[in-house]
């Protein structure tokens, strides 16, 4: 790495550069607050009036800036502002880095700064923090060195990493796209065109299911040892979970593409299961009874039903929950065998679809999160 020189960030980015005062010219603001952005993926921006935004409103930031949440940097509330708004505007949460692009690649820094050994590094900072939580200074990121090659090199492992991101985007984009297609059409067949004379029933007439029950936590590892174990909520993603543990001691089960229910707070947040796995007593698997391979059914109707499901987070002592006799007594209308058949048939290929897309989002991850500390250090090099 002869050709590397390290530099302290503060030597070439700039921290919190503006923020909203007398000159704002907006009544409105796009408004994100360090929630709603995690490892890169916004959920949404808040519009609000100026005047009933929260009194953390105040970061601008322009294109190519990066922002950082302070606060418990182990939870990877990170970013890069690729395009924005004048009146785009984050929480004082974060910490907006504007690089200077003489020296570094702003897309660099940005990958540098979500490397686990930098994550890890400032989450041990943040942790002996004297604040009421674990929180940074923004003089702890000034302060960390950065090895940098030179300008085109930077630009092109930058190219390479953005190339994978830019993929997976799409991928994730594209599930969206195609199960808001399968649940209109669920809306319209079985909910707007609904018959009065369709047979009125509870859920377990429909569906049999599993409640969860968790191993001994001695059984439960990191290491890829027995099954998959999802815990509860934390796992679920858009439709499949993370892989995150797993046990030895499978006590519940559920079967691969089964629907997964949050049954504790929050309540009744929806998945499908990727593989085989194991269910802690967070989380309940539902099957088509008749038919157990209508996995896209299945999934959609207890989509259409989780309204009545959520009712139950405020149900219980302290925490929501809802149990095993409670999913039974759902109230459920039961469609026509062959419209439950024809939807089915239709809606089946683009589940597949997206259970496809999921193995090409994986993939694409592993590569990516395999290439990013080798490129960043130096260890894998790009050739000019």
């Amino acid at each position: 790495m002869s050709t590397w020189n390290r530099i302290n960030i503060g030597e070439i980015a700039e921290l919190n550069i503006k923020s909203i005062d007398k000159s704002f010219l907006f009544d409105t603001i796009e408004y994100l607050d360090t929630g709603s952005i995690t490892n890169g993926k916004i959920d949404s921006f808040q519009i609000l009036p100026i005047k009933e935004a929260p009194s953390r409103a105040k970061r601008l930031v322009k294109p190519n800036d990066i922002i950082y949440s302070t606060v418990r940097p182990i939870q990877k509330h990170y970013g890069y502002i690729k395009t924005c708004k004048p009146n785009t505007v984050v929480s004082t949460g974060f910490v907006v880095i504007s690089p200077n692009n003489k020296y570094v690649s702003s897309k660099f820094l940005y990958y540098y700064l979500t490397t686990e050994e930098v994550v890890n590094y400032l989450d041990v900072i943040a942790e002996g923090s004297t604040s009421a939580y674990p929180s940074l200074r923004p003089e702890d990121i000034s302060n960390l060195e950065i090895d940098l090659p030179p300008i085109n090199e930077q630009n092109q492992i930058a190219d390479i990493l953005s190339n994978l991101d830019d993929k997976i985007d799409l991928l994730n984009r594209q599930n969206k796209t195609l199960q808001t297609l399968a649940e209109t059409l669920f809306r319209q067949w079985f909910i707007e065109e609904a018959e009065e004379n369709w047979e009125k029933g509870k859920l377990e007439d429909e569906f049999t299911f599993v409640m969860g029950q968790s191993p001994s936590g001695e059984y439960i590892n990191e290491n890829g040892e027995g099954m998959v174990f999802y815990q509860g909520n934390a796992d679920f993603n858009f439709r499949f979970p993370s892989i995150r543990v797993y046990t030895t001691e499978a006590k519940r089960t559920a079967k691969q593409f089964d629907t997964l229910v949050s049954v504790r707070a929050p309540v009744g947040d929806i998945n499908m299961a990727f593989e085989e796995c194991c269910l802690g007593r967070g989380v309940a698997a539902f099957r088509y009874k008749d038919k157990p391979s209508y996995y896209s059914y299945t999934y959609y109707k207890m989509r259409s039903l989780m309204q009545q499901v959520k009712l139950f987070e405020d149900s219980g002592t302290v925490f929501g929950s809802i149990g095993k006799d409670d999913f039974k007594n759902l109230k459920n209308t039961i469609p026509p065998q062959d419209k439950i058949d024809n939807f089915n048939f239709i809606t089946e290929p683009i589940d597949k679809k997206i259970y496809q897309n999921e193995l090409q989002i994986r993939t694409l991850t592993q590569l990516r999160d395999t290439l990013l500390p080798k490129l960043m250090s130096g260890e894998v090099r790009v050739e000019g």
